[in-house]
């Protein structure tokens, strides 16, 4: 797995000075008094190995907010930051059936004021959205998955213990470039969960696999 980050930058400028109103001096006759100087560059192909990388976009956390609570359970809800993954590499560098997932985890929800009072993320689910258009199919948002309670969409029921956010198919070469994500985040919890403030922490993996 490389999470990496490389940014190449080339800027050129030109400046132009103009000067008015002076007298312009005279040409010599002979066409051939002037000399001309050639220039030239050699541009070697670039030999920086292509990479794939990921970065999530700035944030200052989520903050999940109550919206579709009903008789079965509590639900807070949010959206998680978007998720770019860049990959620069050349076709001919990927081996043949390679592929790269990004992978969401989450840890159990604690209460501020007491470590003693949790809710497991197993009751966080998410529906992963593609933001960024796949030219050939071979990048999709990972499957939505639901709260142990059940949202009545018919996701897994399975939670946020690890799942996908982001894959691509059984070869990455089939496309590369950048790809952007980010998710509905649903906290489904039973009617009873004790109040409180609750903190956790989601965990998003790059892998590169074959």
């Amino acid at each position: 797995m490389r999470i990496t980050r490389t940014t190449q930058v080339l800027a050129a400028s030109v400046l132009g000075l103009a000067l008015a109103g002076l007298a312009t001096p005279a040409l010599a006759d002979d066409p051939g008094s002037g000399s001309g100087i050639d220039v030239s560059v050699t541009i070697e192909p670039t030999t920086t190995p292509g990479q794939i990388s990921m970065t999530v976009a700035d944030n200052d956390g989520v903050s999940l907010q109550e919206n579709g609570s009903d008789a079965t359970a509590r639900q807070f809800v949010g959206t998680l930051p978007t998720v770019t993954v860049t990959d620069t590499r050349r076709p001919e560098d990927i081996p043949a059936g390679e592929f790269w997932a990004v992978v969401g985890q989450s840890s159990q929800f604690v209460a501020a004021d007491d470590p003693a009072k949790t809710i497991g993320p197993e009751y966080l689910g998410w529906k992963p959205r593609l933001l960024s258009e796949s030219t050939t199919g071979a990048v999709a948002a990972g499957e939505p998955v639901s709260s142990v309670i059940g949202d009545g969409t018919g996701a897994p029921e399975v939670g946020l213990e690890s799942q996908e956010l982001l894959v691509s198919t059984a070869n990455s070469a089939d496309e590369i470039g950048t790809s952007q994500v980010n998710a509905d985040l649903a906290l489904r919890t039973s009617t009873d969960v004790a109040a409180g403030e609750y903190h956790s922490t989601l965990t998003l993996s790059l892998f590169n696999q074959s």
